[in-house]
């Protein structure tokens, strides 16, 4: 088997620069979900059950596409037909979520409108994402794998950056961040719109500039033959899938279920402890639902910069749980700031566990998997290591809620403990790559 050639920065850049705009989709979606529905008459302790379906969906789409995707040969790519599909989904859909209070429906047909435009929302997101993640599995070098991660982690923040900050930045030229009661303002509103026109570009741009290998030049810097690739089912590859793989998913269960909580709870935290009112319906509310788009923002600046800090730790293990650790920091911090301001630092904090969870569980998994074959359909089944923890935290939130007490900021405890729960869980990893199983 060759040595995967060292790739320049702008063709490491080329390969992931898509992300960008998938991303600001995605970080729309994160930080505006809550906010949507709860303004759409949905109760504070079932809001986390409109959470579980964007992680149900990523588990059941993106196996489907690493598998199929590794089976594909067209003259437009391997992964770029998935990409583009998925992209040109997303688009449509996300014309249709933040109006699903203004079709003159009833509060639970609204909501189950929402529900139903969320689901095809995060279906098409997850198709236009993995494929990245694939492609640099398939063409980048193991030397170079954890700077291509990060890069593309910092073009994942740069794009959430953008995204997160839109309702905000509408809002302050004027368009109206409050509307008849049941319907999104059109400062969400138009924030999807603009988020939707952007995503396509990139995408675009993506498909202009990446040409993927054929499949004899696949071949030739990769073990697994094409027929080996097609013979084994889910099941036969998680059996034979390397330690690391596991070891690593283990962190990723209460990292991404500490985040699921950040997701749901922040709007209702920050309007409890900043703006002081708990009342959906109110002005202070919706400045509350602006603002969680401007820390969320700040989380992912600092995860921008963090990105560019990974690649000098020496040890991938030790820079994984210092990052995991200052989060924790961070969600203990958020219940205790009364100033809007403030709340930058915890949220930095934050942002430096985010860059750390992008970049190096990939790295390490996908070194891990050097001679598996079957690339796609294990980083497909690897992200059900990011979807079940959410969809498990979902379903406990309102229990966990009650349990708590009824504050909104006690979950940021939760999601604290949850973040150390996962640092402790680094050192279990083995980073020593296996050999392929037959």
């Amino acid at each position: 088997m060759k040595q995967k050639p060292d790739l320049n920065f702008w063709k490491l850049w080329n390969l992931s620069f898509g992300f960008f705009g998938v991303q600001i989709a995605y970080s729309l979606q994160n930080a505006n979900i809550s906010r949507i529905f709860a303004t759409l008459g949905a109760d504070p302790h079932d809001l986390s059950f409109f959470w579980i379906l964007p992680p149900l969906m990523g588990m059941l789409v993106q196996p489907i596409i690493g598998t199929l995707s590794d089976k594909t040969w067209t003259r437009f790519g391997r992964r770029i037909p998935y990409l583009f599909v998925g992209a040109t989904m997303a688009v449509l859909v996300m014309a249709l979520l933040p109006n699903a209070g203004s079709f003159g429906l009833t509060v639970g047909a609204a909501l189950w409108f929402g529900a139903c435009a969320l689901m095809l929302l995060d279906t098409s997101i997850n198709m236009a994402m993995q494929p990245f993640k694939m492609m640099v599995g398939d063409m980048v070098n193991e030397k170079q794998k954890s700077k291509a991660y990060s890069l593309q982690s910092f073009l994942c923040n740069a794009g959430g950056l953008v995204g997160f900050v839109f309702p905000f930045f509408f809002t302050a030229i004027g368009i109206a961040n409050t509307a008849p009661e049941g319907q999104v303002p059109d400062s969400v509103v138009y924030s999807f719109y603009i988020g939707a026109i952007i995503l396509i570009l990139c995408v675009v741009y993506t498909v202009m500039k990446v040409k993927e290998w054929p499949p004899k030049v696949y071949a030739e810097y990769n073990e697994s033959s094409e027929q080996k690739e097609q013979s084994a089912s889910w099941l036969a590859l998680l059996k034979n899938a390397p330690s690391t793989f596991w070891q690593v998913a283990l962190v990723q269960f209460f990292c991404w279920a500490a985040f699921l909580y950040m997701w749901n709870y922040t709007t209702g935290t920050i309007s409890d402890t900043v703006w002081g009112t708990t009342d959906t319906k109110s002005a202070g509310y919706q400045d509350a639902g602006n603002w969680t788009g401007i820390v969320f923002g700040i989380q992912t600046l600092g995860a921008v910069l963090w990105a560019m800090v990974l690649p000098q730790f020496r040890n991938m293990k030790v820079a994984y749980s210092f990052s995991l650790a200052l989060g924790a920091i961070g969600f203990a911090i958020v219940p205790f700031i009364t100033n809007q301001y403030v709340l930058f630092l915890p949220y930095l904090l934050i942002g430096c566990a985010w860059a750390a969870m992008l970049a190096l569980p990939f790295a390490l998994v996908t070194n891990a998997l050097q001679g598996y074959g079957h690339m796609g359909a294990y980083l497909g089944l690897f992200n059900c290591a990011i979807c079940v923890p959410q969809i498990i935290a979902a379903l406990l939130g309102g229990a966990v809620l009650s349990l708590v007490g009824s504050h909104q900021y006690n979950m940021m405890f939760v999601a604290c403990a949850l973040l150390i729960i996962g640092a402790a869980c680094v050192f279990i990893i083995k980073e020593n790559r296996s050999n392929a199983k037959d």
